[in-house]
């Protein structure tokens, strides 16, 4: 029996042994010296576990009595994660390496945390999914503020940890006082308690807590505080990898809870996320108006972007979930094509995050320029961009969910976030020309990932390179 539970979460188990290995290997030879070695290594590893994890296949597997489940959802947020976490990687290695902060544990936290992400996305079980949460959470804490000599590094972490600690309460709280009314943490237990009947006054306070919990995870509004100040201050690699691979985890860990738990309660839980997406939507993209920090500005639009994807899963239904998958699929690719352009920017040698930094760049760079405005326009979702039928799926799942209310908010906050990407479309080609124009990096790696992503919002179009089928087998597997 235990040979079948390790045969079915291998992965993981690679991964971490992976990771171990990297971090004795290192400390007993070269440390540091071997750091970019390690970045590439890892991010190579992610790829092709990637690749296996993808190959598998089974339908669905159920590990430790339920604790951890291996199906085509979980597969696809793994993929997804061990994708984006590799980009990340790539697009680091030189950036940090330039600037003398590239320590060799960098690559092994990330490899720790995408051990986390992978279980989160595979818990059937309270303590499972808490076991997957703090293992990303621990690293991410630590990652956040590795650049030792920066006061906003430092700070950035602590703000992170302070925050995360308290959600973490939140949805402790939450996972205790599901127990206690259901009498068991597997989801399979809790899902047939809450199909007896309405649900309990206790077990719904304990749905509001988990929710919250996880709402902070996703930074949707109320629970976003952290994110603006801890993506400004945190290193702009680590700012990337937070706005890509944690958001994908944190997300499919919430339609697990939602489906695999309390997926027999839609009527309780929807109209709960629903305003946390309304919320999310709007504060994300006023709030964002106001910046002068493109790095404080992709912070608000990851707020806005996750709201757009809890408005797939407040759909309740399998269409809703597939429709977060693609949106979310679509968010991580524009991301790292985006943020592959903000490492870029520099003045000196020295990196720049100021948006006016940009006036009249089209000038300078037009090839990066025309790049980084497809990604703007689809980020926007503009048509015929591949962010905007991204957009189109969520709108379509909250109506036909019975959101119609929700998918019309939807589309006047798109309208009122279009602004701020716009600005920055508009200092680029008719801004104010300076004598401190900025410079961006030659760095091969970076130019390919920002036009290899603008490529694929522009290619995308004609039948989503095959995410569409692949996340509707996904959802098929959640929601059944």
């Amino acid at each position: 029996m235990i040979w079948a539970d390790l045969t079915i979460i291998l992965p993981e188990i690679v991964l971490s042994l992976f990771a171990m290995a990297a971090l004795l290997g290192v400390v007993y030879t070269v440390k540091d010296a071997a750091a970019g070695l390690l970045t590439w290594v890892t991010a190579a590893f992610f790829v092709v576990l990637a690749a296996w994890i993808a190959t598998r296949g089974g339908g669905t597997n159920v590990a430790f009595n339920g604790m951890f489940i291996d199906d085509g959802f979980s597969r696809f947020a793994k993929v997804v994660i061990l994708l984006s976490a590799a980009a990340v990687l790539a697009m680091s290695q030189g950036y940090m390496a330039k600037r003398g902060f590239l320590k060799f544990e960098y690559p092994v936290l990330i490899a720790l945390s995408a051990v986390g992400m992978m279980m989160m996305v595979s818990a059937g079980d309270l303590i499972a999914l808490y076991m997957g949460l703090e293992l990303q959470s621990l690293a991410l804490y630590v990652v956040a503020s590795i650049r030792r000599d920066s006061v906003r590094s430092t700070e950035a972490g602590l703000k992170y940890f302070v925050l995360g600690a308290l959600s973490s309460g939140l949805l402790l709280y939450g996972a205790s006082l599901i127990y206690g009314y259901a009498g068991t943490t597997l989801f399979s237990g809790i899902i047939q308690t809450a199909s007896e009947g309405s649900l309990s006054l206790g077990l719904l306070f304990g749905l509001v807590f988990m929710i919250a919990g996880l709402a902070f995870k996703v930074s949707a509004v109320p629970f976003h505080m952290w994110t603006p100040d801890v993506y400004e201050g945190s290193p702009t690699p680590v700012t990337a990898f937070f706005a890509t691979a944690p958001k994908v985890a944190a997300m499919g860990l919430f339609a697990r809870v939602m489906h695999d738990a309390f997926g027999s309660a839609v009527a309780d839980w929807q109209q709960i996320i629903a305003l946390l997406s309304v919320l999310s939507m709007f504060l994300g993209a006023v709030a964002a108006i106001g910046q002068r920090d493109i790095k404080r500005l992709m912070a608000f639009s990851s707020i806005a972007h996750m709201g757009y994807a809890l408005m797939g899963l407040a759909a309740g239904t399998a269409f809703g979930v597939q429709a977060m998958l693609i949106y979310m699929a679509i968010y991580v690719t524009m991301n790292i094509g985006t943020f592959a352009f903000i490492l870029s920017m520099e003045r000196d040698g020295q990196p720049v995050s100021d948006i006016a930094s940009l006036n009249m760049f089209s000038k300078r760079e037009p090839g990066k320029a025309l790049a980084m405005l497809v990604l703007l326009f689809s980020l926007a979702g503009v048509p015929p961009m591949v962010g905007f039928f991204g957009k189109l799926y969520v709108l379509r799942a909250a109506y036909e969910g019975g959101l119609a209310w929700l998918a019309i908010a939807g589309v006047i906050a798109s309208v009122i976030g279009a602004f701020y990407y716009l600005r920055i479309v508009f200092f680029m080609y008719f801004g104010e020309e300076t004598s401190e124009g900025l410079e961006t990096s030659k760095s091969s790696v970076l130019s390919g990932f920002l036009m290899a992503s603008a490529i694929i919002m522009v290619v995308g179009i004609i039948n989503l390179f095959g995410i569409e089928t692949a996340a509707q087998a996904a959802a098929a597997a959640l929601v059944n």
